[in-house]
């Protein structure tokens, strides 16, 4: 985009003047930073439109993305970057009195999302942009996000996270669009000449307020949407008010409120269950039925509508939009059953994002019927339906038909449900698609196999590369040129270089600079002073068991053990890094966290290992701290128990900065091995078949007894750190180890080991990281989305636009 520092200037003052009533001079840093994201704003809504004109001129497809969460980090830098006119904008906001750094610090993180799902939608809609397709994401707008994370004494504290006081000026408002949702009442039916009608009565409604904000694709041409439900009661109650009955008056437009005010809220208990429910189906009835008055708007009928549209269910968290289509169909638009679910089938493709069978959602029926007793009805018969079509296929194979149905048990099974009612169902990565294939969901699989495909995840190279990483992106530039910034298959250039001593020095060079910006932050906000010239070994995720953060630490305390042990061994100094939020109600990976940081607390208070070794836990880690923390890191720590990661996008952003992977052979660890060689990972633990055959007979405790090393790091778990016990986590391992921590311990040690000897070499090293960096490519998200228009949606890109290779 072509924007003269005099054009940019006038926008700014006019947005200053018009919005803010003040000039230059008397606007704060706040106030430009409005007002740049209002200029912005107005060329996003501009591009969008000549976009989409453009899309519905030559009928193009429509993909609509639902996800319960978008984790869209900051959205300023993103979109000048992608618009073409960051340079620009840093070179005008001197006269503004400020700089372009500064600006970028008002904008908070938007609060909409968690970890690795939310992220890779928020990837999407870039790539969506970018590649010329159009696509929309649906969401809540979350008034708190999920929390903040303040650690206190060890110990995970949640606050609310008020974001919406800076990122709410993205949004624009379009109240005009509101719809009503019906939750709880009751269905009456009748027969009138044949045929049947329903109608609901004595519900509540909660009206969803849609609130827009844009994401740009690489040029600017290509526009995504993100659009963001907001929950409001309907109605004042005046009689109460009136009355004087303050509290009562008020009191519904608060219960609606909380539909929208936080991510996941903890569902430990039955109210929490029923918020937890009434959140996913408010996102999909107002997604389907504005996804339908959309279509309605422009063609007039629905007979086109699976030509021209497609609709993604990311996870199990919008499966309702299965039944509230049907329900939309039959109930608003007068389709018959078959007809409504024909289309349903035509327009619904499904993602999964778990193979832990203990991880797909279940609802109570007594739940869910009370809460939404029409769309039970619908799964009802989509059940009835679906299970006679099954029972006739496996040739009355009651005990298949039986697993595969959606009710079971007494609950409603949401990824059964999704499987269903979808004509696409793909994991995430090879080897999490061939897991559900033949585990998860194989019954599906040996009776409708043609539903099943894979599109390994993608991430968005131009954020987490050419914006996060300035100075590897002048090195890349400098070596390959820059059509790596549209097609990130060219880095594959770079492997010209894998043993040229200069360029490995550079690149040494630009790592360390990063490690210094990374070592000054901790200072300032953990009050450590770490050494830029250790090994950077990292790990950041979100807390869960599976992941094995537990592992990690239990190897740094063995190692703490051994130092002491050997104070005048060699030993290559260390920096371990964490960062992880773990959900408000799981109280073990609270405990792991608590577990880290005091140990954390040992190691970097003990003289006697002094230089040696570093613990750091990066307290509310979320994007803005992983656009600093990538380029910085080392070793990426991907270590999941094999067969329980579905992909990981985390695995390949460190690669893309250059960092090595030491994990399993899991998720998309697969496939980032299978691009290096063995040479440039490091490689540990059980695969997938491997853990399986150990599980149907594991004792943990053999391991305990066997392992010296194991041994006393388990004791000392036991025994404590700093007035703290966790014997819970030492139980835990010795009697139960879901995730087989004891099992790999020691080929993790080994793999340690190795990665430290490696360090030792510099070269070798910094080739390792050359090659990573080369072959990162391959998991682009413009890659991704060309792979689900291409498998999935049937959809053609503007050919203008496109710019990744298949």
């Amino acid at each position: 985009m072509n924007l003269s520092a005099n054009q940019l200037k006038a926008l700014i003052n006019t947005k200053l003047s018009h919005h803010f009533g003040l000039s230059p001079e008397d606007s704060d840093d706040e106030h430009v930073y409005k007002a740049v994201v209002l200029v912005v704003r107005d060329m996003l809504l501009d591009a969008r439109h000549k976009f989409s004109e453009e899309m519905l001129r030559k009928n193009g497809k429509r993909v609509y993305y639902l996800c319960m969460e978008f984790l869209m980090g900051r959205s300023l830098r993103n979109n000048l970057y992608n618009l073409g006119i960051e340079k620009v904008v840093a070179k005008v906001l001197p006269e503004y009195h400020t700089t372009i750094a500064k600006i970028y610090d008002m904008e908070p993180d938007a609060g909409l999302g968690n970890g690795g799902l939310g992220r890779l939608a928020a990837c999407f809609l870039d790539g969506l942009a970018t590649e010329g397709y159009f696509g929309m994401g649906y969401c809540l707008k979350y008034e708190y996000g999920i929390f903040e994370q303040k650690i206190v004494d060890g110990w995970q504290t949640e606050l609310p996270e008020f974001w919406l006081p800076g990122g709410e000026t993205w949004m624009i408002a379009h109240r005009e669009d509101a719809l009503d949702i019906k939750f709880g009442g009751r269905v009456q039916e009748s027969w009138n000449d044949g045929y049947h009608s329903v109608e609901h009565v004595d519900y509540q409604v909660i009206k969803a307020v849609p609130y827009d904000m844009m994401c740009a694709g690489l040029d600017g041409k290509g526009v995504s949407t993100l659009r963001l439900w907001s929950a409001e009661c309907r109605e004042f109650d005046m009689k109460s008010f009136n009355e004087g009955d303050y509290l009562r008056s008020i009191e519904e437009n608060a219960m609606a409120q909380m539909l929208t005010k936080v991510l996941y809220p903890g569902d430990n208990h039955m109210e929490g269950k029923s918020l937890r429910l009434s959140q996913q189906y408010f996102l999909v009835s107002s997604s389907i039925q504005d996804i339908v008055k959309r279509h309605l708007r422009h063609y007039r009928t629905l007979e086109n509508f699976a030509d021209v549209v497609s609709i993604h269910i990311n996870d199990t968290h919008p499966a309702l939009a299965i039944p509230e289509f049907m329900r939309v169909l039959m109930d608003e638009c007068g389709y018959e059953w078959d007809k409504a679910w024909a289309t349903t089938t035509k327009v619904m493709a499904y993602t999964n994002h778990t193979v832990m069978q203990e991880a797909l959602e279940c609802w109570g029926l007594e739940l869910f019927s009370s809460r939404l007793p029409r769309i039970f009805q619908i799964v009802c018969e989509i059940n009835r339906r679906f299970c006679e079509e099954m029972n006739s296929r496996s040739n009355g194979d009651y005990d298949k038909v039986h697993r595969m149905s959606i009710i079971n048990d007494g609950f409603v099974k949401m990824a059964n449900l999704c499987i269903a009612g979808s004509h696409s169902v793909n994991g995430v990565s090879a080897l999490h698609s061939e897991i559900i294939k033949q585990s998860v969901f194989s019954d599906f699989y040996s009776l409708t196999p043609d539903k099943f495909t894979n599109v390994t995840n993608g991430i968005a190279h131009r954020r987490w590369l050419c914006q996060s990483n300035p100075r590897l992106t002048s090195l890349i530039s400098g070596l390959i040129g820059d059509k790596f910034v549209k097609d990130a298959f060219e880095l594959q250039g770079l492997t010209a270089y894998r043993d040229d001593d200069r360029v490995l020095s550079d690149l040494a060079g630009v790592k360390r600079e990063n490690k210094v910006d990374l070592s000054n932050y901790i200072a300032k906000k953990n009050g450590i002073m770490v050494d830029p010239d250790s090994l950077f070994d990292v790990q950041v995720k979100r807390l869960h068991e599976y992941k094995r953060q537990h592992l990690n630490a239990l190897h740094i305390l063995a190692q703490y053990q051994w130092i002491l042990d050997n104070p005048n061994a060699p030993f290559v100094p260390k920096t371990y890094i964490f960062g992880a939020k773990a959900a408000s109600g799981y109280f073990m990976a609270k405990q792991i966290i608590r577990f880290i940081c005091s140990l954390a607390d040992v190691i970097n208070n003990d003289k006697r290992i002094e230089g040696k070794l570093k613990v750091v836990f990066l307290e509310n880690y979320r994007v803005t701290v992983a656009e600093m923390l990538m380029p910085a890191s080392e070793i990426s720590e991907q270590i999941s128990l094999a067969g329980t990661e579905a992909s990981g996008t985390g695995n390949m952003k460190f690669m893309l900065n250059g960092a090595v992977t030491l994990g399993t052979e899991d998720g998309a660890n697969v496939e980032i091995h299978e691009a290096v060689g063995d040479d440039n990972i490091f490689i540990f633990g059980m695969s997938t078949p491997e853990a399986k055959l150990l599980k149907q007979n594991y004792q943990p405790s053999v391991y305990y007894n066997n392992n010296p090393v194991l041994r006393r790091a388990i004791d000392a778990l036991g025994h404590g750190f700093k007035g703290h016990q966790f014997g819970d986590i030492a139980n835990n391992l010795l009697t139960s180890d879901p995730y087989m921590v004891m099992a790999d311990f020691a080929d993790y040690c080994r793999a340690e080991d190795a990665a430290s000897a490696a360090y030792t070499d510099k070269l070798r090293w910094n080739s390792m990281s050359l090659v990573n960096i080369a072959n990162s490519g391959i998991f682009s998200a413009d890659r991704a989305i060309n792979d689900y228009a291409g498998k999935i949606w049937h959809a053609t890109a503007l050919p203008a636009m496109k710019t990744g290779k298949k």
